[in-house]
């Protein structure tokens, strides 16, 4: 197949453009994938198979907790003709997120649909497990020439520099079809673009060197684009910065301890949007840590992603919260495919004043295993789900309280905070809860609007299956 392509199906014109992958990159044997009759190599990536944790141990998760899973990337424009041949008897297929409404058909092993536009989505074949995670975006506009000053142009093949430290004023490009083994860091520096359609591979990083892709202190921020995959720890984290701009991100094979997929931490001016996360850990999180206790975080705005998790949070304030303030951040328009523990979580733990707060237009699916999480208490113990579990994932959380995170002796405050048009896709709804700490540090002002179950309009805090508890001011609820 050649690097980019311009096809015709069905007589009407289908555009799209994809990449052959390099020699010697592993591929995924489970699925084989054409667009508009034309093959898109799938990539293998490692995922975790079961909601097993511990606290970092000094080793490495182990892999019979995980399995392998596969993902493809292509840009489009106009709407495709997708086929799926799966090298194991389809007895179902689920795609998600179900917002998007694809009902595909089956004929004995080979899965179709029409993809009308571009969007990340999720293949479940016979359940969950070695899923197949399309990744599909809107052709590229900022490609910089490969020799244009500044710029740090990773072509199409296999790539090995290690980890690179970024000056200010630099472009680092990840042209379709390249694979770098890798990670990208930089420290105090400005007008950084991290771009294009390769994939970044933090696997031969050790745990230790920081994130596959980590900023401290830098401001005037683009990420955009590529592919970021297994992670010793946390993938792409933003310490102290400002003025960033993360769009069309996709994060696939975190599966190591602690490997959370988009952190900003004592950040402002953050936008994170049309992002795929899959992670281990939390998804989209938002902190402060000590190392910054004193920067603030402000305007944070999170849009239009599509999330998967397999073990912590989806979207997230916490737990580590020392910061003075925590205000102005959104969560809008995303879709919640998985989650093992909380979907929508202000975990508050330190001492900021988290104020200002709003998930809206947020779809959580919650059909699935639900597999119960667990910790593991020896290396030698084994997850083992009993007879009749019924776990359900929480759908929200707001609780102040010091954990094992906490870095301040006091804790804060949470005020002023919306959940409004929150959709619960699933067979049963998925308890909440929301309480303060004491007297003086409550949480207060929160607002639920128009929370459904199935499409189902919930009438009142007991309907919806919220607890309200101590040290909480002027909760409401609004059918």
């Amino acid at each position: 197949m050649d690097a980019m392509q311009r096809t015709e199906s069905g007589g009407l014109s289908r555009s799209f453009t994809a990449a052959p992958a390099p020699t010697g990159e592993a591929l995924a044997d489970r699925y084989r994938l054409a667009v508009n009759g034309r093959d898109v190599p799938v990539y293998s990536c490692r995922v975790s198979a079961m909601p097993f944790n511990q606290v970092w141990p000094g080793y490495q998760r182990p892999l019979d907790q995980t399995e392998l899973a596969g993902f493809a990337y292509w840009d489009m424009t106009e709407p495709v003709e997708v086929s799926i041949e799966a090298a194991v008897a389809v007895r179902s297929v689920v795609m998600r997120p179900l917002s998007l409404g694809i009902v595909p058909v089956v004929t004995g092993n080979t899965i179709r649909f029409r993809l009308e536009r571009p969007h990340h989505l999720v293949v479940e074949v016979n359940g969950e497990h070695h899923a197949l995670h399309l990744l599909v975006s809107l052709p590229e506009t900022e490609a910089p020439a490969p020799d244009a000053p500044g710029v740090r142009y990773f072509g199409p093949g296999v790539h090995e520099p290690g980890l690179l430290q970024l000056d200010s004023g630099t472009t680092v490009y990840l042209a379709p079809g390249a694979v770098v083994y890798g990670g990208i860091q930089a420290q105090g520096k400005e007008n950084l673009r991290i771009l294009g359609r390769g994939i970044l591979d933090g696997s031969r990083l050790q745990r230790g060197e920081g994130s596959t892709l980590s900023l401290t202190e830098c401001h005037d921020i683009t990420i955009q684009g590529i592919v970021l995959r297994d992670p010793s720890a946390w993938c792409c984290s933003l310490f102290g910065c400002r003025d960033a701009v993360i769009a069309d991100l996709k994060l696939v094979g975190l599966w190591r301890y602690n490997a959370d997929g988009i952190d900003i931490c004592n950040s402002e001016n953050v936008c994170i949007r049309d992002c795929f996360v899959r992670a281990y850990d939390d998804n989209i999180v938002i902190k402060g840590l000590r190392k910054h206790r004193d920067w603030p975080v402000r305007r944070v705005r999170v849009s239009g992603c599509t999330l998967w998790n397999d073990w912590g949070r989806a979207l997230e304030i916490g737990a580590e919260t020392c910061a003075p303030e925590m205000t102005d951040i959104e969560f809008v328009d995303c879709d919640i495919v998985h989650t093992v523990h909380i979907a929508l979580d202000i975990q508050h733990g330190d001492r900021a004043a988290i104020r200002h707060v709003r998930f809206r237009d947020i779809r959580v699916e919650t059909d699935g295993e639900n597999l119960p999480p667990r910790l593991q208490r020896s290396p030698e113990d084994r997850y083992a789900q009993a007879p009749g579990d019924t776990y359900l994932p929480r759908l929200i959380i707001i609780h102040i309280n010091g954990t094992n995170y906490s870095q301040d002796q006091e804790r804060g405050t949470v005020r002023d905070v919306e959940f409004r048009d929150i959709a619960v896709l699933g067979t049963q709804l998925t308890p909440s809860a929301m309480r303060g700490f004491d007297a003086e540090h409550e949480v207060a002002d929160v607002l639920v609007a128009n929370l459904t179950h199935n499409g189902q309009s919930l009438g009142s805090f007991p309907e919806a299956k919220i607890t309200v508890g101590p040290f909480v001011q002027n909760a409401t609820f609004q059918p």
